[in-house]
């Protein structure tokens, strides 16, 4: 029987074929390979459709692939970081720049590293990002341009400056 990710009770949905589910799989055995413990998931769900578990991944090396490209998978990495900057360092040391996530109660941290992060949008205490009203966009090669809020619609408008004598 075929699994949908519409059914009732299902919770994570499906990647979008079989090549992004390799691709997700591919990563996780890399980061395994090179140390890291699964501390949940870490495989294919079911022999149909293109469900991956949600994995969390501990102990990550640090020349883990995943770390470096865009996984597009149900998968958290956790690295552990001895100072705020080699977190930061470690953090901005890839070529895209989508989304990132900051959890923290200080609020200064929260300032000085939101600032710092290379990211086009930022999660601060929160998973979901997304908001229509809010722009949509990363930086590096994680794209240019914004769309959805003012920014989003300031993308499709070309302004002119007419200055004229009569």
């Amino acid at each position: 029987m075929e699994t949908r990710g519409t059914e009732d009770g299902i919770q994570v949905g499906p990647l979008i074929d079989g090549k992004q589910r390799d691709k997700v799989a591919e990563l996780v055995d890399d980061a395994v390979d090179k140390g890291a413990k699964v501390l949940t998931g870490g495989e294919r769900v079911g022999d149909r459709g293109y469900f991956y578990a949600p994995t969390v991944l501990a102990e990550v090396d640090h020349n883990a692939d995943l770390l470096r490209e865009e996984i597009f998978g149900p998968v958290a990495p956790v690295v552990s970081f001895a100072t705020e900057e080699e977190a930061i360092t470690a953090a901005n040391a890839t070529e895209f720049g989508l989304v990132g996530y900051l959890f923290t109660g200080d609020i200064k941290r929260a300032f000085r590293v939101s600032e710092a992060l290379e990211v086009g949008m930022l999660g601060l205490n929160r998973g979901l990002v997304s908001n229509a009203a809010a722009p949509f966009g990363g930086i590096k090669e994680s794209g240019f341009g914004r769309e959805g809020g003012p920014e989003g619609i300031d993308e499709y408008v070309t302004t002119k400056y007419v200055a004229v004598d009569l």
